[in-house]
């Protein structure tokens, strides 16, 4: 509200109550006023007073939870850092199992692998001592019969 509609209220409530009764008018209405504002502060105090031990409340819980949370955080990361590290272990103990395993069967296929090769080269250089000995044989019984045929022609001839 500015200046002149004030001032036009003031005129308004002379003209109804009279200039006697303005005062007293004023007087009560000042007295309303500082009674409501007295009640809006005693309600607002009051107000105050009793949230604050609310408040405190809500925060103490607050605080509780929070801590709690945390703790129970924590316990979490611990346990799941056990754990991953648990089965990084046995991770790392089947790897190298699984590691020694192979090399234990590589070992042994190969060794087995010589094994067959020398097997094999053996009955190779057995067969071919054979083979040239029955060809020598032949060679020998080719050669007599060939002789004893010749011999026996030649004695036919001469006889």
């Amino acid at each position: 509200m500015s200046g002149p509609e004030i001032f036009v209220i003031i005129i308004v409530a002379l003209l109804l109550f009279g200039a006697e009764k303005l005062p007293d008018i004023a007087k009560t209405i000042g007295k309303g006023m500082r009674d409501f504002r007295k009640a809006t502060d005693e309600i607002r105090r009051e107000i105050e007073t009793s949230t604050s031990d609310f408040r405190k409340d809500m925060t103490d819980v607050s605080d509780t939870i929070k801590k709690d949370v945390t703790t129970y955080s924590e316990k979490l990361k611990s346990d799941m850092n056990e754990v991953s590290d648990s089965i990084k272990n046995d991770m790392n103990d089947v790897t190298s199992e699984a590691r020694q395993s192979m090399n234990e069967m590589s070992s042994s296929i190969r060794n087995d692998a010589n094994e067959i090769k020398e097997n094999i080269q053996k009955d190779a250089v057995e067969s071919n001592d054979n083979v040239r000995k029955e060809t020598d044989v032949s060679k020998d019984n080719v050669g007599k019969e060939t002789k004893d045929v010749s011999d026996g022609y030649y004695k036919e001839v001469k006889d």
